[in-house]
């Protein structure tokens, strides 16, 4: 079926930014088939595999019908796992960012019980739990189902195979006459079919048929990695490879253009595209990309619908999709016409678990992998200098080169003398060489590996370490972690950065205001 954006959709401002706030362009499948039912107070069946957006396709709708003036719970989500709880949790905590006074909870075996009734007692109007817990509450009299307008069960074929289907119908039995029952499910076993004729009133049912949805020309990777550390590990990996064609995925527009920023700044051939830019925008992007011009493009999933480049050698997932769906539809993008590609994805705390649902939903085996080090890029991009040169020894004639370094011999010059003195030029252009950084900063005073900036903002600037690592890590995307040693004093300070990175910091701080005042940066004497 054709999938509906939000904004046709009828829901409000508030959700609208939220949506767009999270990177959803557009409605999954489900979402796109039973919201407007959810909307209308009908009963749902819906049969959708995991990772298909059955969150957004409930949470949604719950959140436009509670009323957020009355602190009495209005909505029930049972979750088989207490991770399934969090996560619906926080989704619906994201959903309802610019909803004021609408509380969320969700409540679960494992966390103090205690905690759990403080929190009940402020006033809840949804609670995510698990089905054990949620009748725990009933029964202590903790929770009062007595105005609850809708309640859903999610992954109901998990609950009922765990063996809580005895507590579903105790929580169902005790909810009021007139009320709303969504039902989820990968599958519609017996069981499921006999909690929706003894519950629901002439539900709605809604079927996404699953895909086969594997890529086996492409070898899937993913590195856990910390939000800050993105930039830098996407151009490591960049550096390493030398892909000729890379697409980079972003969950919003935003994210795009500040990626897209960061990597001119640090040199890449990249552009953007994103459904903010006019259609002659896209066309001419596109048109760069083709040729080569452009060597990385950073797109969301909407704006790269219609991509069709045959060479793109890499795709990285910047951001884990939000429908998992789109992670087929990304890695698709490359390792075609019967040529291997490659598709990293950059893992951030618990978008782990939604990681686990694409590689269930695809039945594909993603490969987690350590990130490479500074040193180790060093290493690669030495070892495949040194193969390119092996290559050109073996396959090219090089008669004339041959004659020039005769005449250096002849000048009393080794050969191996020559070709390291050669080396050493190409690999300082190429970016190759160790010690570039170093040699165009000179001697700094900086550890090993870093270089030392001055800086002329001060105490008396109330500036403190924090600010100027806040100020690099905006302009630079660096993580502070990377950032060295920094000393403050009265009227100036010092800050070390990696090597790498020392050219980026010092171009990207111009114009730079670090508490009101502009900043100058310049490479540091060294100690006396």
């Amino acid at each position: 079926m054709e999938k509906l954006r939000f904004k046709d959709l009828d829901i409000s401002s508030e959700i609208q930014r939220a949506v767009e706030d999270m990177g959803f362009e557009e409605a999954t499948p489900i979402q796109s088939l039973a919201i407007p039912h959810v909307l209308k107070g009908k009963d749902v069946t819906g049969q959708a595999q995991t990772g298909t957006g059955k969150t957004a396709a409930f949470g949604i709708p719950i959140l436009e019908m509670v009323d957020p003036s009355e602190r009495d719970l209005q909505a029930v989500i049972l979750c088989p796992t207490r991770e399934l709880a969090i996560q619906v949790a926080e989704e619906l905590k994201k959903l309802s960012k610019y909803m004021k006074r609408v509380s969320v909870l969700p409540i679960y075996g494992g966390q103090p019980i205690d905690r759990q009734i403080k929190a009940l007692k402020k006033g809840v109007q949804i609670i995510i739990g698990t089905p054990g817990r949620v009748m725990d509450h009933m029964r202590r009299g903790t929770l009062d189902m007595g105005k609850v307008k809708v309640l859903v069960l999610d992954e109901a074929d998990e609950m009922l195979d765990m063996g809580f289907r005895e507590d579903i119908e105790f929580v169902l039995d005790y909810i009021p006459d007139e009320r709303q029952i969504l039902l989820f499910s990968a599958t519609m076993s017996p069981d499921i079919l006999y909690i929706t004729r003894r519950y629901q009133d002439d539900p709605e049912f809604l079927k996404v048929v699953p895909k086969e949805l594997t890529v086996p020309e492409t070898e899937q990777i993913y590195f856990e990695v910390k939000e800050k550390m993105k930039l830098d590990v996407l151009s490591r990996l960049l550096d390493i490879s030398d892909f000729k064609l890379s697409l980079v995925f972003c969950n919003t527009k935003r994210r795009v253009d500040k990626l897209v920023s960061h990597l001119q700044i640090r040199g890449y051939a990249a552009d953007g595209l994103h459904g903010d830019m006019s259609q002659r925008q896209r066309d001419s992007v596109m048109s760069k990309f083709r040729s080569g011009n452009i060597e990385i493009l950073v797109a969301t999933d909407v704006a790269a619908r219609g991509i069709d480049v045959e060479n793109v050698e890499a795709v990285f997932n910047y951001d884990v999709p939000n429908d998992d769906e789109y992670y087929v539809h990304r890695i698709g993008r490359t390792g075609r016409a019967g040529k291997t590609g490659i598709a990293y994805t950059f893992v951030s705390g618990k978008e782990v678990y939604q990681l686990r649902d694409i590689m269930r939903y695809t039945k594909t085996k993603i490969e987690q992998q350590q990130i490479p080090s500074i040193s180790d890029v060093q290493e690669i991009k030495t070892t495949n200098f040194l193969e390119k040169i092996k290559r050109i020894i073996n396959n090219e004639k090089l008669d004339k080169e041959v004659h020039m370094v005769e005449k250096m011999m002849a000048e009393d010059y080794s050969s191996v003398e020559t070709a390291a003195a050669l080396l050493r030029i190409v690999m300082e252009k190429s970016g190759n060489s160790p010690q570039a950084s170093a040699e165009e900063f000179g001697d700094t005073g900086a550890g090993s590996g870093q270089v030392r900036f001055f800086i002329n903002i001060g105490r008396k600037d109330r500036a403190k370490a924090r600010d100027i690592i806040k100020a690099i890590a905006d302009r630079t995307g660096l993580s502070s972690g990377s950032i060295g040693k920094i000393d403050v004093f009265d009227k100036f300070s010092f800050v070390e950065v990696p090597q790498a990175s020392a050219s980026e910091v010092i171009s990207s701080m111009r114009g730079a205001k670090i508490k009101g005042r502009s900043v100058n940066m310049e490479p540091a004497n060294k100690r006396s």
